[in-house]
């Protein structure tokens, strides 16, 4: 596939990083000088210098032949733009734009990007996902990570063994055994930092990171069974009323009426503007390093501490400070992936990473065949794909005890008539069913084949 991105920030640079792993023919564009050689000393794919939205930078870069256009700049002007000079000018077939402003995103305004108007194939918003993404977070304290699939219905939770996990040195198949109508798999499991899919004799031992597919309404029992049984945080702290704090405060203001929020906010006409949106949310001014400004807010009292301003180094300060001064957990925005590996030992108790959660949804519409999610984790090490069986699937028709499945995937659950299915061996998939599959990053593009109409597998 060959690709342009314009913007060479971290989300493009991922974006680039990825897809260039996997043999794409990528090209990317940036009017910073500095990002475009650094792209260019290290990774396979070509950079240019200019704007992303000049139709000469476009040609230059190979606009005539691209299959894909991801326009992921700091502005959304600009993506907007180059989305529309790709189409009218070089009959891209997908465009996909980063979206900041929601003005742009209300619901009203959407026929702003109908191919008539705008022709933007996939609008990204990272505030929207990364909210919806805290509020999964902030709903399932005890797990690490929360995605959703097949209509909400297939949950894929990551989740930490402690010491005192029920279910550690027990072997996977006997878990089966012992909650036979609990709809759980274990698909994939992280130790000492490696990450590898487990098998039915396989045991969890303490430290182990376990990913886990289940179903909405089991998945409190799940974490209950892995010894994670925290409630639910009814009082709330936010640093930094940005769209993301502002989205998650209304959120919570709008389906949770026992949850108080409290937001630290640095800048005091924003301070000024959001107090005015939210009816139930106390807002502050001040900066969220400041301990008394903390203590107003009854940080040594609240359940959680949620950091979500633009500078990493405030979300892991301020979220460390509240901790010692009596918050009992905190959940950090990080957006530079080199604090990832350490901030456990900072004291940060779960992050979210926005350019995973931009990546993997530019990931769903670079994979072939019948994709409809993927979520990317542990760096890209993995993908969890939720993808629709085709007649010509090599998954169709046999008892999943009799396919020969290539290494490196795991089936965590199936969605089928509304109802979400736990892989046996006796199970057989049938045309249309919706399958979720934990997959290494060498077995993606087998698991892409799978759901090609035009099938060349095995």
């Amino acid at each position: 596939m060959r690709v342009i991105i314009c913007g060479a920030g971290q989300v493009g640079y991922g974006i680039a990083e990825k897809l260039a792993s996997e043999g794409n023919d990528v090209s990317v564009i940036d009017t910073s000088t500095e990002l475009i050689r650094g792209i260019r000393d290290t990774l396979d794919v070509r950079g240019y210098v200019g704007h992303g939205s000049h139709p000469d930078m476009l040609e230059q870069a190979g606009a005539q032949q691209a299959d894909m256009l991801i326009a992921v700049t700091l502005y959304d002007e600009v993506n907007m733009t180059a989305c529309q000079v790709a189409h009218s000018l070089f009959n891209v077939p997908t465009k996909i734009a980063r979206i900041r402003s929601q003005s742009y995103l209300r619901s009203h305004y959407m026929d702003l990007f109908s191919r008539e108007n705008l022709p933007i194939d996939v609008i990204i918003s990272p505030e929207l996902e990364v909210g919806e993404m805290v509020l999964r977070r902030i709903a399932l304290p005890g797990a690490t990570d929360v995605v959703r699939f097949a209509e909400n219905k297939i949950v894929m939770v990551a989740i930490e063994c402690l010491e005192d996990c029920p279910v550690v040195n027990t072997p996977l198949a006997q878990l089966t055994e012992l909650f036979p109508d609990l709809p759980s798999t274990v698909v994939g499991v992280v130790r000492e930092g490696k990450l590898f899919i487990p098998h039915s004799t396989d045991q969890l031992i303490t430290g182990d990171l376990a990913y886990v597919a289940t179903t909405k309404e089991q998945v409190r029992r799940t974490l209950g069974l892995f010894g994670h049984d925290e409630e639910a945080a009814t009082r709330i702290v936010i640093a930094g009323g940005g769209n993301i704090g502002l989205y998650v405060a209304r959120t919570i203001e709008s389906r949770q009426h026992r949850t108080r929020i409290k937001i630290i906010e640095n800048s005091r006409d924003r301070a000024v503007a959001i107090a005015d949106e939210l009816r139930r949310t106390v807002v502050l001014h001040g900066s969220a390093l400041d301990q008394k400004l903390l203590m107003e807010a009854d940080i040594q009292e609240a359940d959680l501490m949620v950091a979500l301003t633009n500078d990493d180094q405030v979300n892991i300060l301020s979220s460390v400070m509240a901790k010692q001064l009596g918050c009992k957990s905190n959940l950090t925005l990080l957006n530079n992936p080199a604090y990832h590996d350490f901030a456990g030992i900072l004291g940060i108790d779960a992050q979210v990473n926005p350019r995973s959660v931009t990546i993997s949804r530019v990931l769903q519409h670079v994979r072939r065949g019948r994709i409809r999610a993927v979520h990317s984790v542990q760096k890209g090490a993995a993908e969890i794909i939720e993808a629709e069986a085709l007649e010509t699937s090599p998954l169709v028709g046999p008892p999943l005890r009799d396919l020969d499945l290539p290494e490196g995937m795991r089936l965590g659950a199936i969605y089928r008539d509304g109802q979400v299915l736990k892989p046996s061996g006796d199970l057989k998939i049938k045309p249309k069913d919706r399958v979720v599959i934990f997959a290494m990053a060498g077995a993606v593009k087998q698991v892409e084949q799978m759901f090609r109409v035009s099938l060349e597998f095995f």
